[in-house]
């Protein structure tokens, strides 16, 4: 059974809220930013995820990009029209992408960071750590390397 906050909770306490219908994904980063200063909470679905937030907002995010029933993109993007009207405060956004073409995905839902699958606790908590301080974070694991040519004359 999850997590759940109990109201009151040390304010001293990071709460994180993952959202991902894969098990495995959840216990992943479950188990990389637990710890004496950090609670986490999963839910395994999108609308849960907007749930936590639109109710007791946690200091972070963390979204799969690939939820069955309400995908990243679409958590992060009715997260961030709810704040544009006010109806919930600023919640920072790690999203958790599939592949490196995601970026532009995740770049256009307004997340702050992101990190590309397959994951790692050292990046995890990093782009974590990052978001908590109010920064961002942008994975550049498997970015292309860009290649040089030499231009031929014509002639």
């Amino acid at each position: 059974m999850p997590f759940r906050f109990a109201r009151g909770y040390p304010s001293s306490v990071r709460r994180v809220v993952i959202a991902s219908d894969t098990v495995s994904v959840r216990q992943e980063i479950t188990a990389s930013l637990s710890g004496i200063d950090t609670a986490v909470e999963e839910v395994d679905t999108g609308p849960a995820a907007l749930d936590i937030v639109r109710t007791d907002a946690p200091d972070l995010l963390v979204l799969d990009l690939q939820i069955a029933s309400m995908g990243g993109m679409a958590v992060c993007m009715e997260l961030r029209l709810d704040e544009s009207v006010g109806l919930v405060g600023h919640v920072p956004v790690l999203m958790l992408l599939d592949r490196r073409a995601d970026v532009f995905v995740a770049r256009r839902s307004g997340a702050e960071g992101w990190v590309v699958k397959p994951l790692d606790p050292i990046r995890l908590r990093r782009a974590a750590r990052a978001l908590l301080a109010g920064e961002t974070y942008f994975d550049e694991s498997y970015q292309p390397i860009p290649v040089l040519t030499r231009a031929r004359s014509s002639g």
